[in-house]
């Protein structure tokens, strides 16, 4: 089903510089877009695709509209990606079929727990004794929702997330190791997107939480006792060990690590494949990659890596001392 320019930004605002009578029949990327195509602009790096995209319509900022003019109809926003996306969202609510079942009747729900009535749950999801599901929140299919656990309103949770397995609690003795029973839950917002395959694991003692707004990527770890502040965002095969802390509006690169017990500040922005093993006390962005070694070889690399820069302005204060005598000896 098309939508007709003029209806797209009735709908979702921006200035519609063109034919508002204009069908749009699919959204594409600027290089493989077509006539009957809507795409969009929003890093300067790809404004020479603009130009030659054939592209029906394309979504600009200020910087870019002057080479939009001249190519077509446009519509100017100031933020094109966040148009898109929202875009994207009236795309779909348009395109998807009618959901014709709430309840799968593959789904296993405890008696006990509390599904609201606007919820969905898909093919072969398990909700446990004691858990609850809020307002328009989906679980897609072999989704798992443990004992006790609560899950807010607006969330969508991808095929196979299991929510509130046991955490990792182990105690040695002689005779190997005892677990410890794992006694809390895990307490999940509102707005909250959790990717496919994602584990959230439950508390010892203590719920693990999920703030509002956090947006999880595909296969994330989240160990028990995280607490993971609202609107933070994590990229797939991020792992965060127990009783971590992270602050609200924090981003993590895919496979970042975050060791236990640690914490994070509201802001910190923490690159792909860094690990963060010592807490971070000041919003930022943050960056570690390192050549793995033998671990008493690393320890000592490391631990001169960290000086390495006061040992480069040292340096500098000899070679200009040494500069100076060699003005005065000349």
């Amino acid at each position: 089903m098309a939508l007709q320019l003029e209806a797209i930004v009735d709908a979702l605002g921006g200035e519609l510089h063109g034919d508002g009578g204009r069908m749009i029949e699919r959204l594409a990327p600027l290089q493989s877009a077509t006539a009957e195509a809507l795409s969009f602009l929003s890093n300067p790096k790809f404004a020479k695709d603009l130009a030659a995209s054939q592209a029906g319509c394309v979504i600009v900022s200020a910087p870019a509209e002057e080479a939009a003019r001249l190519r077509g109809d446009y519509i100017l926003t100031p933020d094109p990606y966040l148009y898109f996306a929202r875009l994207t969202q009236l795309w779909k609510a348009r395109h998807a079929p009618p959901e014709v079942e709430r309840i799968h009747p593959s789904a296993v729900i405890h008696p006990t727990a509390q599904v609201d009535e606007t919820a969905r749950v898909g093919p072969l999801c398990v909700v446990e004794r004691g858990a609850r599901i809020g307002a328009q929140t989906v679980l897609k299919a072999s989704v798992t929702v443990s004992e006790n656990c609560v899950i807010g309103a607006r969330c969508l949770l991808h095929p196979g997330v299991v929510i509130g397995a046991d955490g990792f609690g182990l105690a040695p003795s002689s005779q190997g190791w005892v677990k410890i029973e794992q006694l809390g839950a895990v307490r999940i917002g509102d707005d909250v997107e959790i990717g496919a395959n994602t584990c959230i694991d439950r508390g010892a003692l203590d719920d693990t939480v999920i703030e509002d707004g956090v947006k999880l990527d595909n296969l994330i770890q989240i160990g028990h006792n995280v607490h993971v502040g609202r609107n933070t965002a994590m990229a797939a095969c991020t792992g965060v060990a127990g009783s971590a802390r992270i602050g609200a509006n924090c981003t993590v690169g895919g496979a970042g690590m975050i060791s236990g017990h640690l914490t994070l500040v509201d802001g910190v922005h923490v690159t792909a494949g860094t690990l963060v093993s010592r807490s971070i006390l000041k919003p930022g962005h943050y960056t570690g990659f390192f050549p793995f070694d033998d671990n008493a070889a690393w320890e000592k690399n490391a631990a001169t890596l960290r000086n390495l820069h006061a040992l480069r302005e040292r340096v500098k204060v000899l070679e200009k001392a040494l500069a100076r005598n060699d003005d005065k000896t000349s």
